[in-house]
């Protein structure tokens, strides 16, 4: 919607892009106490405010995610998790030892090198190195690889 503003008016213009600023802000991880309320407020403000149609609805996805699920808005930002697992920022994945049988699959399919361990033995994630694609729960016959 920031791209497809005329221009014309601040609250269109200016309100969505710091909408988005927001919204990135949470689904990465940095989140702050108040971004859900100043967000809110923001979408409450440039539907108000605005001038045409775009302007007008631009904000109705943000207040009905707010509104149905504003839970998970909250575990972004206080518990730094994403329910749905689909913000990459806020997952890890993690190999659970009991399971894990040290067959290397996961390692071998790993496409940065995040994962180590000895044959037969338990392994590891590197959650430095991992990039989240998920390529190793996927390939575990073992189960052994759960996403936090």
């Amino acid at each position: 919607t920031v791209e497809e503003s005329c221009g014309k008016c601040p609250p269109c213009r200016i309100g969505t892009k710091r909408m988005l600023e927001i919204l990135e802000r949470i689904t990465n991880g940095k989140g702050e106490p108040g971004d859900i309320e100043k967000l809110e407020r923001l979408a409450v403000n440039i539907k108000s405010a605005a001038l045409c149609g775009l302007g007008q609805t631009a904000p109705n996805p943000v207040l009905s995610t707010l509104k149905y699920f504003r839970h998970e808005y909250e575990a972004h930002v206080n518990e730094k998790r994403c329910p749905a697992g689909s913000c990459k920022a806020l997952l890890s994945y993690y190999i659970q030892e009991d399971l894990c049988k040290g067959c290397t699959v996961c390692a071998k399919v790993c496409p940065v090198g995040a994962i180590t361990g000895e044959r037969k033995a338990p392994h590891v994630i590197d959650q430095d190195k991992c990039i989240k694609c998920g390529a190793c729960m996927e390939k575990c016959p073992f189960k052994a690889i759960v996403r936090k």
